[in-house]
């Protein structure tokens, strides 16, 4: 069996075990983060049947996935990283959930280029939970007035929250706070947890984790 199934299965057996023994039923969608890996590196997880997949440049993933999906249906594509408004007439097309946007500029681009294909993106607001200036996302307290743009005047899909918290040893806090902001804003789904933290996240509602190198393993 390939090392990146091991993998998975080892995370997916993790995570079963601790929803067991919180007694907790939830579906939860494990993104295989695979940016800067090769499609070689990723096929034995498409045959293995995954089907979550995260990139977050948008040319590489135009050139690794184009064909790939055309001929697997069913895998769905995250588009993870920040996303630029002039490239988002590549990622309309090629993805189906945005995790990052993270202002009105790039909502509007996406709902002109959504209406273009007749072709609707699942999007997650990212929350800029930790106050951080050199990070992206809305800021909390603006987070429904954003959301009911997006929502009511854009007609854009948003499904959830994100967030990239500080690394500061708070991390608790920082989930606890966006399950609290998911919920105030009756929203379904929360993107966060990653390869150090994801059994916390699913402690505080994570259903979509982005894991990367507990699957693929060290980027060179």
């Amino acid at each position: 069996m390939h090392d990146t199934i091991v993998s998975l299965e080892k995370i997916i057996n993790e995570i079963n075990e601790r929803l067991l023994k919180k007694n907790v039923k939830k579906n939860l969608n494990i993104i295989a983060v695979s940016k800067t890996f090769s499609i070689e590196k990723i096929q034995p997880l498409i045959k293995y049947g995954h089907i979550h997949f995260g990139e977050n440049k948008v040319q590489e993933a135009v050139e690794k996935w184009t064909n790939v999906k055309k001929t697997n249906k069913n895998i769905k594509l995250h588009m993870i990283g920040k996303l630029q408004t002039n490239k988002v007439r590549h990622v309309v097309p090629l993805f189906d959930y945005l995790h990052s946007l993270d202002n009105l500029k790039l909502a509007k681009k996406i709902s002109d280029e959504e209406k273009k294909i007749n072709k609707k993106l699942k999007i997650f607001i990212q929350i800029n939970i930790g106050s951080e200036d050199q990070k992206s996302g809305i800021k909390s307290e603006n987070l429904k007035e954003f959301y009911d743009q997006c929502v009511n005047d854009l007609k854009l899909d948003i499904i959830g929250l994100m967030c990239l918290p500080p690394n500061d040893n708070n991390i608790e806090n920082y989930f606890r706070e966006m399950q609290k902001l998911t919920s105030e804003n009756n929203l379904q789904s929360l993107s966060m947890g990653m390869s150090n933290d994801y059994l916390s996240a699913i402690d505080y509602g994570a259903n979509f984790l982005r894991i990367g190198s507990k699957i693929f393993g060290k980027r060179i």
